[in-house]
């Protein structure tokens, strides 16, 4: 095992609803590719022995894929369980006889992150945060100030190069060929920048309310939920500069540095929506103003992409479930641009299937040299053992890879943007469900050609 590899797994909030949907399925799927071999301790207080723990994991397994036998095996085989509360020092004296020789343990805070201060803090005094390394769950923060603090109490105890702050959306596939795809494919790098795109526009719809989560939802919206975390990585992403190596540090470096071009949100350039019937929804306050839509304009002031808008909207109860990116050109000046009735584009749909297709004019008629938009399109169906998102992010967190985690200053850049914007009394504007979003969201991009909604099945 190399020194980057963790030797033991300590997951706090065992037996919780995240350890029963995600990270159960993800730890078999783990060694059943061999990538799983160290001591898993589950630590939760519930009153439970490890019997029970198993249990758990068994039917966990079972409602979100399926017994892989030999895998699920060896994963009782490793897993260990410690009942006990946060508060009592006893409790981590436990976890550290478990963990025995372990010198290099991962504790994955799969907690809410009001128990953070106490968890750090405990391993702290017990020795467990000695040589390790910690993994905790998003939402990383509800503000600026508060991201802070969670660095602070984070930072107290581990260096920052040990802390992995979870978002699980860098874990798909899709999110991460966008990576790819920008750097390999050396087509794309003469016109990816302000001189050929006129701008871009990043669209993530749901069409479903909340879920049963108002309490959640009326507590965050859209902007908190997607916009500040996914979003923002999604256009990191297609935005950032060729870094110089392929390490984390290197990767993460650019990122930070399209978060720091960016301005804050101001209102003039955001708008907020809420679906008719929000406010019916349990624990969501009757006269709420939080948003289940947002669509804004954000600028990166970059030698790249000055003066190139980035439109950005989410939402939820919209006509499709889709997340698609749309980069238009500028149209280009010669004898034909009159002729030109609507902007190339280039289309990559990284869920729910993957797409990239690209946007151009053809003659329909010769006579009077007209035109019509068609694409040429390819598809990709999904692998069929594609990694979940988090056996993705748990296996680089325990392998020692940061490539996929949030570093302190990119957390605290992204909060920065939409910080100030989020604390103004800005208006909310009502949208029917199965549209998109208030009719308001059209002025945005209206110098742009307008949104482009993304087609079901395309």
């Amino acid at each position: 095992m190399n020194t980057d590899h963790s030797d033991a797994l300590v997951f706090f909030g065992a037996t919780g609803d995240l350890a029963y949907k995600k990270i159960f399925p993800s730890l078999q799927a783990m060694a059943k590719r061999g990538r799983l071999h160290v001591p898993v301790i589950g630590v939760a207080k519930a009153g439970w022995n490890l019997e029970q723990l198993r249990a758990r994991a068994r039917d966990s397994v079972e409602k979100h894929g399926a017994v892989d036998r030999a895998a699920f095996d060896k994963l009782c085989g490793l897993l260990r369980y410690v009942d006990g509360d946060y508060h009592d020092s006893a409790t981590f004296e436990a976890i550290r006889r478990e963990l025995g020789s372990a010198a290099r343990p991962a504790h994955y805070l799969a907690i809410p992150p009001v128990l953070f201060g106490v968890v750090v803090e405990q391993l702290v005094k017990s020795g467990c945060a000695r040589g390790a390394r910690v993994i905790v769950e998003k939402p990383f923060g509800h503000d600026l100030a508060s991201a802070r603090d969670l660095n602070r109490i984070l930072l107290g105890a581990f260096d920052e190069k040990a802390i992995f702050r979870i978002d699980h959306y860098l874990g798909k596939r899709p999110v991460n060929n966008m990576v790819f795809f920008r750097f390999v494919n050396s087509f794309l790098e003469p016109f990816w920048n302000r001189g050929a795109m006129e701008s871009f526009q990043i669209t993530m719809a749901e069409d479903f309310g909340v879920q049963g989560r108002g309490a959640f939802y009326d507590a965050t919206g859209t902007i908190r939920d997607v916009v500040q975390n996914h979003l923002f990585q999604v256009i990191a992403n297609f935005a950032m500069e060729p870094p110089a190596r392929r390490d984390s540090e290197s990767m993460r470096d650019e990122k930070v540095k399209v978060l720091k071009a960016i301005p804050p949100l101001e209102a003039e350039n955001v708008i907020r929506g809420q679906f008719r019937g929000f406010i019916s929804e349990t624990g969501v306050a009757p006269a709420s103003k939080t948003e289940t839509f947002a669509a804004m304009r954000l600028d990166i002031n970059s030698p790249r992409w000055q003066g190139v808008p980035f439109y950005v909207r989410a939402g939820k109860n919209l006509p499709v479930t889709c997340t698609e990116i749309l980069a238009r050109f500028r149209r280009a000046p010669n004898a034909y641009s009159d002729l030109a009735t609507a902007p190339n584009h280039l289309r990559f749909r990284i869920s729910p299937n993957v797409q990239f297709a690209m946007g151009m004019l053809v003659m329909v008629d010769d006579e009077k040299m007209t035109g019509a938009l068609k694409e040429l399109e390819g598809t990709r169906a999904p692998i069929s053992d594609e990694k979940d998102a988090y056996e993705r992010v748990l296996t680089d967190a325990v392998e020692g890879d940061a490539t996929l985690f949030a570093r302190q200053d990119y957390v605290e850049e992204a909060w920065r943007i939409v910080d100030p914007y989020l604390k103004s009394d800005s208006p909310v504007y009502g949208y029917e469900p199965k549209t998109w979003g208030p009719s308001e969201a059209d002025q945005l991009v209206g110098a742009a050609g307008g949104w482009h909604n993304p087609v079901s099945g395309r």
